[in-house]
């Protein structure tokens, strides 16, 4: 019989992707010692080893949750290759500054600034905030094109944005819409990654399935809304 460990339930509903990573190398420990007998030092090492490699996930995956409403909260997940092509694709023509809400490890803010905007990537995960300003560092793109902040966007004035891209979780967009409704200029442009913001009129969008993305223009959702324009520069 193999014998195989697994985490604490309490930890398991923190994050399916994590679990499915451990599982696979729980299976591949019990390939490695194919037999009848129990190894209570390996196990407990893998154990040791797994809780630990979860501690460094859980670092990026919910990052100062203390800090922000539970009903605001909203885990780590990177953009693909696709889904930042497609938002791309939706900025296209457009120039000025540009805010991404929830950067992460700031591949979003990384290609806008490749396009020419002048880039803040909102970021309270203080580790992702330094990978991101290291990188930047790197590969040399100045602080005025890649701005990288550790900051809550919520109690953050974005009228200043002509451009907003926020790639998060549904429970939040229709909260984060009326937000942006009151601060942004009407020449502004938003981009929703995956999850739409659900009573905002649909105006155009790229690509199909997890990599969908979406594009709103700020008068526009206005007028269709009803909203009192907003006026601001």
């Amino acid at each position: 019989m193999i014998c195989v460990c697994r985490l604490p339930s309490a930890q398991q509903t923190r994050g399916f992707a994590m679990e499915d990573s451990i599982e696979v190398i729980l299976q591949d420990h019990g390939r490695a010692f194919p037999t009848n007998r129990h190894h209570p030092v390996v196990s407990a090492c893998t154990g040791a080893l797994l809780t630990g490699l979860y501690g460094v996930w859980s670092l990026f995956a919910t990052p100062g949750f203390r800090k922000i409403p539970r009903s605001l909260k909203v885990p780590y997940l990177p953009s693909s290759k696709v889904q930042t092509l497609n938002t791309m694709k939706l900025l296209e023509g457009r120039t000025g500054r540009l805010a991404d809400l929830g950067s992460g490890d700031g591949r979003l803010v990384f290609a806008a600034s490749a396009a020419g905007f002048q880039c803040t990537g909102f970021e309270i995960n203080s580790i992702l905030v330094a990978y991101a300003r290291s990188k930047a560092c790197w590969t040399g793109v100045p602080s005025s094109q890649a701005n990288f902040v550790k900051k809550d966007f919520w109690k953050t004035d974005l009228s200043s944005y002509n451009n907003v891209i926020a790639f998060l979780a549904p429970g939040v967009m229709e909260v984060l819409g009326e937000k942006l409704l009151k601060e942004l200029s009407n020449d502004a442009r938003v981009i929703a990654c995956r999850f739409p913001y659900p009573n905002w009129p649909q105006q155009s969008s790229v690509g199909s399935g997890l990599d969908k993305t979406f594009a709103y223009d700020i008068s526009t959702v206005r007028s269709q809304l009803g909203n009192v324009p907003n006026t601001a520069a």
